[in-house]
């Protein structure tokens, strides 16, 4: 069968919210948007060590609270369509806790991780440094324009790394480097023929148009 629950992740800029609106329209599933009224998050961005405990903290309380009122709705039996993957909140943890933080982290993420279910399908969208940073500064987001490149290249590293590892649901890595799904239509409808020809017992696949 073809996945009903999908996840999207990739770093900051990639287009995963825009491309989350269009394949919920389409699956007529729900939208499950991640939480981004952080108020730690503009001041981790101006002094990342300094708000990076509390931004860590308040997302993963967050996501949690929303992925399991997303289980408790029904919603992973009648089809949705998320913005984010639960378990991401570890990639930026990693990067930005020291290790007294990471160990306090580390036994509430286990905690709170353990009652939540994984979607049928995760979509990994990978790009370049550059490619990123050209979006990001197209769609003109005063707050993302004061991330700094060494910290987006972190990122981007991380979440290579991350999915590299990734076992635990059906991944679909798509490479945007040339391609954008979220916002032209042809390659968006190329994109979601490959999802529908996804299963929920296959592991790890690529797609990177001809």
């Amino acid at each position: 069968m073809p996945p009903r629950t999908i996840a999207l992740e990739g770093p900051i800029g990639v287009g995963k919210t825009t491309l989350a609106r269009r394949l919920a329209r389409r699956m007529d599933a729900s939208l499950v948007l991640e939480p981004t009224d952080n108020p730690f998050l503009e001041p981790f961005y101006r002094d990342r060590r300094g708000s990076a405990f509390s931004a860590q903290i308040w997302f993963l309380v967050a996501r949690h609270r929303q992925w399991r009122e997303m289980r408790q709705a029904d919603l992973f039996a009648r089809g949705a369509v998320s913005d984010y993957l639960f378990e991401k909140d570890r990639i930026f943890a990693y990067l930005n806790l020291n290790d007294t933080e990471l160990a306090t982290y580390e036994r509430l993420y286990e905690l709170l991780s353990a009652e939540l279910v994984r979607p049928d399908l995760v979509i990994y969208l990978q790009a370049r440094l550059p490619v990123i940073l050209d979006r990001i500064g197209r769609r003109g987001r005063e707050v993302e324009r004061r991330i700094s490149h060494s910290y987006l290249d972190e990122v981007v590293r991380a979440y290579d790394h991350f999915f590299f590892h990734f076992r635990e649901a059906p991944l679909l890595v798509v490479d945007t480097n040339d391609i954008d799904p979220a916002h032209e239509e042809a390659h968006f409808e190329d994109l979601f023929k490959r999802i529908e020809a996804m299963d929920r017992t296959s592991g790890v696949e690529y797609y990177k148009p001809r």
